[in-house]
Parts: C-alpha cells; structure tokens; sequence
C-alpha cells in the first residue's frame, strides 16, 4: 500500500520560502483555512488551500511524487486608500509539485523536488511575470523507526531555490527532529519549529514558530505614490498553540492560533522594491484544516 511504501519519501513534500511556507512534511492531502485580520481596521486577509500529492514507485525504495496545490487569497481592503484596490482583491497561486527520491546508502535518502508556480491575480491572459520557479535538493537521515535509539530523530540538509525570495541563489536548509521521551518530541528549523506533548494516539498539542507568506504579480498594475505598482508581497512570522485531533492514524484534523510578531503587507514595482506599505502591525493569526498523511 502507498502509506506503507512512503514512510520515509516526506523529503518531496519540503517547501522552504513557499507561498505559505508551513506545508507538513507527509502531506499526501490537505484542505485548510486561514485568517489574519488586520490589526484595528475593517482590513482583513483569508486563504483557502487545497493539495494533492500522489506517488508513484519506479525502482526499488524509488519515488516520483507528482502533485498539485491551488491557494486562494481572498484581501478584504475596506479602509480607505490612496489608490483603486479593486485588482488586489483575489490572489491565486498555483503549485505543480515534481519530485524524485531514491536510497543513497544504509543511512541517507537524496531527494529532489521542481515545483513551477502561478502567483498572479488572473484578471487577464498569462504572462511571463505570473510565473516563478522554485526547487531544492535534500539528503535526509531517518533515525526515527530505530529502535535501539534511546531518543530517535531525522536530521534533513538541503539547499532550495526560490525566485519569489528575491535571492538569485540557492539558500541552506536545516531541519531535525527529536523525540524528547513517550510523550514530548521538537522540531527545530525553517519555516516551522515546535515543541509537542502528545496526549494519547488521538490528541496532542505543540507550541510553534514559524514562517508564512507569499508574492505574486498584479496583472493590472496600477499608480500609488507616483510610482508603478507591479507585485503584491506578504510576509509573517508566527507564535502560538496548535491542536491535533486524529480520527486515524492518517487522517487529521488541526487548529493552530497565534500572533503575529513580524508582519509586513507590501506593494512592490517591477524591480521587486517596496512602494506602498499596506500593513505592518501585529495581529491574530488563525489556520485550520484536515489532511491525509502517510
């Protein structure tokens, strides 16, 4: 069975610098929800979600991973602005995911993903500006189902590439997992780290950190400030709780709230700069949704 063979494939599912930036790692499905308002105004910004990943084996312990993800962003801007925010109601962002995994030696697993992109509000015909490529390589040591470990872990390295950052070369990264004891394990690394106590198989709550955002193209580009405005940006940092609840092993339902301690909403030009700064005070965060995982 595919939950059975995939195990140790949750290398393909990475996104570092994603339109989100908060993608589980052994998603094979998800539908979420999210909401930031904004900050003692009418402002508020909602995120739909929906992805599917499927795999498919080639050769032995050998994965391609074909997949798909569509984000809807919804920006309900009702204070008053200097400038028409019809074009900036609705976002989309659409994923193709294709990766490829395969068993280096006894202790690490290589994997590699390409993941195009359509970031853009779709108001016209495509352009080149509505397209972004993104992509990474991982090597990843899974120690986790060894049980002559006292306290298991899985250590992944990697370098990704993501033309949304802004940064025309590959960035590192790090991500390791432990398990504390029976009932407390951590993640340390980017976009997401956590502390979590599980209460049973059915329940268990974490403490997090971690990255959120986007950056796609206006098709209609409009005048602000004298200047030309091109691209629309977001970018969060997060603290707060989470719940898990499983109605099985593989199927989750989950609640995350918080609070923003970073948040910068921006209008940029062609050139990526910033024009016109739509927020930048902390606020409520809200995440909610199910998903199938191997």
């Amino acid at each position: 069975m595919i939950k059975q063979k995939l195990r140790n494939v949750y290398v393909l599912f990475l996104i570092f610098a994603c339109p989100f930036l908060n993608a589980q790692l052994t998603d094979l499905a998800r539908l979420e929800y999210s909401f930031i308002p904004k900050n003692k105004s009418e402002d508020q910004y909602t995120r739909l979600r929906v992805l599917v990943n499927y795999p498919i084996e080639t050769k032995n312990k050998s994965y391609l991973i074909l997949g798909a993800e569509y984000n809807r962003v919804i920006l309900n801007l009702e204070d008053n602005y200097p400038f028409d925010t019809a074009g900036l109601n609705v976002i989309h962002i659409i994923d193709l995911n294709i990766g490829y995994t395969f068993k280096w030696n006894e202790s690490w697993r290589v994997g590699a993903k390409f993941n195009p992109r359509i970031a853009s509000t779709l108001t016209k015909s495509l352009v080149s500006d509505d397209y972004f490529m993104n992509g990474g390589l991982y090597f990843i040591n899974d120690r986790t189902k060894d049980e002559s470990l006292k306290r298991p872990y899985r250590l992944i390295l990697g370098l990704t590439y993501n033309a949304t950052t802004g940064i025309p070369f590959p960035l590192p990264f790090v991500s390791y997992y432990r398990e504390i004891s029976e009932k407390w394990s951590f993640n340390a690394g980017v976009p997401k780290s956590n502390l979590k106590y599980t209460f049973n198989e059915k329940n268990n709550l974490q403490a997090f950190v971690g990255l959120d955002g986007y950056m796609a193209h206006l098709q209609e580009p409009s005048i602000v400030n004298g200047k030309n405005v091109d691209h629309i940006s977001l970018s969060v940092a997060i603290g707060g709780f989470g719940y898990e609840y499983c109605f099985t092993k593989h199927f989750v339902a989950y609640v995350y709230t918080g609070y923003t301690f970073r948040l910068n909403n921006v209008l940029r030009n062609e050139n990526r700069k910033e024009v016109y700064k739509l927020s930048d005070v902390n606020t409520f965060y809200l995440r909610t949704g199910l998903k199938f995982k191997i």
